[in-house]
């Protein structure tokens, strides 16, 4: 995993081309911050720790009004000018691929540079030896220099058929993310894949920063005013930074405008390839089994054939599809050839720790809760790695050995022990506190920043720390014949993290997706499950990034592959989730099938839980905060703290509460009331003071509240 970043200052951006598709409010920017670069060069550093660099590109006019860029300042100085523009190239690199050690950004003999952060796994030829970023920038410096938008299907420069900038990276297969200055066009490129597989933020200029910034990664600065209480309700709002939506960007470097100052025009590109563009319209052939489920006895023939030709299905009771086995071989076999893809070990430059080989056997990790998803790519790792490397086996938990993902991680290594009797597994058992993580949150909180919620900061402290690797493992010693097991300390070195990331939106995995069901049938399931996917990279996969990229590992997410996407396209529906099924058997029926074909008997009966509600640390955040005051007039908000009568472990069975808020208008204050009936007791109610910060706590008799 790299870390990129560019900072553009000097130049007038025009965004007028692609202004409507901004989600940010331009022109209403909230807290004042600053981004130092230094900070983000910090946070840079942790994502690609081999290396870092800082490439500028200064932007002049000569005599004759031609627009020059040279990577030098003293060239400047020499000369006797002054920039009009300057581009900071940033570039952090954790390098995994290639037998010579590499430091970004690159630069060519022709001026071009680039930052990348990404991985090819196809659609581009990399030798197992090269670094695919190093390749990346020899194709690029081929690419056609003219002007993006006006290039034509059969441009020629010098002769002879060239690729344009968008259909070279349109070829790639993986996740990628990049900046990339043309010296021959003075054009930037930017962008990510059509998934959004890697992060890649951006700030769009306003009246309080006119840069355009982009940047793999907030940093801490970024975070205003947090203390050291604990008290996280002054996050700066999320309009600084943006998640870039997916695609390819040119900021193309044109004439001086009225105030003497350089113009960037801002487009966007659509992608070349056909097989990608039809990815990411995520359609399926096959959504609802009309013919099977058409109430035969019931209609009558016209019926019938208005039903066909409007391809709406007729329940006719709890008809169970079924799968069938060359559909489960299928999704295996791409699974199989992605995770194959996602762990072949390259030879590895001298640039890695020396010790690194030394300290430790588990190059690849799982993040791992002992569920359908991670036993699958546990199980297929086992298949894909050498028999002589471990597999570490990564597991956090925000309550010891009852979190109920500890209790089916154990579970599941003893079946992939069953299974992989040969392998040589290690569960880490990774075990945490909230309450004293502190700086730990802040520091998250940065990691997913432009994300917001209380359910982002849970994931994302839960990711961070399995990522992080530090934790238990459980070792086996003979004393006199005798067995006996012990934990000692244990920190996984291994710097690719398998992550299950896209399985559930697939294959139906979100109780949302049987609410949908049942609303509207199969096509109001298709249409939610293809919302998630073309939401992924906004919702997920940006934070989920940072927040592992930050130990200095890569995630990897082999059901995000794009044949994985295509096979699973390609299955019928009914075949994909039966949700007329209870939990644990019809959602990702599919994925269950795959299970039982790798000998996976437990797992594929397990139900479905998040990370969040696995670990148990949304219990525990629960505990600590109450919930947010939003007042939009201002677009302001404040979090509320848990109330002093919802703290207690655990609640009578018969407890009820409820809440309001309202103003007090002699106090001149907001304030939260909090009602707690306790059977046969006085009525108990919590009064938070917004001016004040805190709650009170009265006793109310039930006489009163009548």
């Amino acid at each position: 995993m790299c870390g990129i970043a560019l900072f553009i200052s000097g130049i007038h951006i025009d965004l007028s081309y692609i202004q409507p598709h901004l989600t940010t409010f331009l022109d209403h920017p909230s807290n004042q911050v600053y981004i130092d670069i230094d900070d983000t060069k910090a946070a840079l550093r942790r994502r690609g720790p081999d290396s870092l660099g800082i490439k500028n590109v200064f932007l002049w006019r000569n005599d004759l009004g031609n627009l020059n860029g040279v990577c030098e300042s003293d060239e400047l100085s020499k000369r006797g000018l002054s920039s009009c523009g300057n581009l900071e190239f940033i570039g952090a690199t954790l390098q995994l691929r290639g037998s010579t050690a590499v430091t970004q950004p690159f630069v060519d003999s022709f001026g071009n540079v680039l930052v990348y952060n990404g991985e090819i796994f196809g659609g581009v030829q990399v030798n197992r030896d090269s670094n695919d970023a190093e390749v990346l920038m020899a194709l690029l410096g081929k690419c056609c220099s003219c002007k993006s938008h006006n290039h034509a299907k059969e441009c020629s420069c010098n002769g002879e058929r060239l690729n344009s900038v968008p259909e070279l990276l349109s070829a790639i297969k993986g996740p990628w993310a990049l900046i990339y200055w043309q010296e021959s066009s003075k054009t930037i490129w930017f962008g990510k894949d059509a998934f959004g597989r890697r992060s890649l933020l951006v700030h769009w200029p306003n009246s309080r920063d006119s840069r355009l910034l982009l940047s793999s990664v907030s940093p801490v600065s970024s975070i205003c005013k947090s203390s050291d209480s604990g008290d996280y309700s002054d996050i700066t709002e999320s309009s600084f930074w943006e998640e870039l939506p997916c695609g390819v960007y040119s900021l193309s470097i044109q004439d001086l405008d009225i105030d003497k100052q350089l113009v960037g025009e801002v487009r966007n590109h659509d992608w070349t390839n056909r097989m990608l563009r039809e990815l990411v319209k995520w359609e399926r052939s096959s959504v609802a089994p009309v013919t099977e489920r058409l109430n035969i006895s019931g209609l009558s023939s016209q019926d019938m054939q208005s039903a066909c030709l409007m391809n709406m299905p007729v329940d006719i009771g709890n008809t169970h599809a079924s799968v069938s086995l060359s559909s489960a071989v299928a999704v295996l076999t791409a699974l199989r050839k992605s995770v194959t893809r996602r762990t072949i070990l390259n030879h590895i430059c001298q640039a890695v720790p020396h010790d690194y080989e030394e300290t430790s056997n588990a190059p690849v990790a799982v993040l791992f809760s002992g569920g359908l998803d991670s036993m699958i790519l546990a199980a297929l790792l086992d298949e894909c790695l050498d028999s002589k490397y471990e597999i570490d086996l990564l597991n956090v938990s925000f309550d010891g050995q009852l979190a109920p993902d500890r209790i089916s991680s154990r579970t599941g290594l003893k079946e992939l022990c069953r299974v992989a009797p040969l392998r040589s597994w290690k569960l880490v058992e990774i075990d945490a506190n909230l309450s004293s993580l502190t700086s730990e949150t802040k520091h998250v909180m940065s990691l997913i920043n432009p994300a917001d919620t209380y359910m982002d900061l849970n994931i994302g402290i839960a990711l961070w720390l399995a990522a992080g690797g530090n934790g238990w493992v459980d070792e086996v010693i003979e004393i006199d014949s005798d067995v006996a097991h012990h934990r000692v300390e244990y920190k996984s070195e291994a710097r690719i993290l398998l992550v299950g990331s896209g399985a559930d939106e697939q294959c139906a995995g979100y109780g949302r997706h049987k609410t949908k069901y049942r609303q509207g049938s199969w096509a109001r399931l298709h249409e939610e499950m293809k919302l998630d996917m073309q939401r992924i990279w906004k919702r997920n996969l940006g934070r989920d990034d940072r927040c592992i990229a930050d130990n200095g590992k890569e995630a990897r997410f082999p059901f995000l592959d794009e044949d994985v996407i295509r096979t699973l396209l390609d299955i019928p529906l009914w075949e994909i989730a039966d949700l007329d099924q209870p939990s644990g058997v019809g959602d990702k029926i599919i994925l269950r099938e795959v299970a039982k074909l790798l000998g996976l008997y437990e797992a594929a009966v397990l139900p479905k839980r998040a990370i969040q509600f696995g670990s148990r640390i949304a219990r525990e955040s629960n505990r600590k905060n109450f919930g947010r005051i939003w007042n939009p007039a201002i677009n302001l908000h404040k979090d509320i703290p848990i109330p002093p009568s919802a703290r207690s472990v655990s609640f009578p069975s018969k407890l009820n509460f409820s809440f309001g808020i309202g103003f007090d208008s002699i106090a001149n204050d907001y304030k939260v009331v909090y009602i707690t009936m306790y059977p046969d007791q006085p009525f108990v109610a919590d009064v938070y003071s917004c001016n004040a910060s805190s709650w009170g706590k009265n006793s109310l008799k039930s006489t009163f509240l009548s």
